[in-house]
């Protein structure tokens, strides 16, 4: 079974990090308030991003390391702005 990680976008532009084994169900849910308090109290507005990985655990370190993110290091891996990403790491390096 694979499982997605996905960034969500709240209607007041907070930013929302999850993973599931079953994408678009998850998304129905998160739409109609159910699942996650953080994503009904500020109200769905989109997808941004997913990616998919083989195995749950690697799921959840991969959501673990995208939530400690800054929101900017987020908006720019939703954007595929890999030299964005990169400076934005760097950045935090020095």
């Amino acid at each position: 079974m694979s499982y997605s990680v996905y960034i969500i976008e709240c209607r007041d532009k907070a930013l929302y990090v999850g993973h599931t084994h079953n994408l678009s169900q998850r998304l129905s849910h998160h739409a109609k308030g159910i699942g996650s308090h953080h994503v009904a109290q500020r109200g769905f507005l989109r997808l941004i991003y997913s990616e998919h990985l083989p195995d749950e655990a690697s799921a959840i370190r991969r959501e673990m390391q995208i939530k400690r993110w800054s929101r900017a290091k987020k908006k720019a891996l939703a954007q595929g702005d890999t030299t964005k990403l990169r400076a934005l790491s760097q950045s935090r390096l020095t």
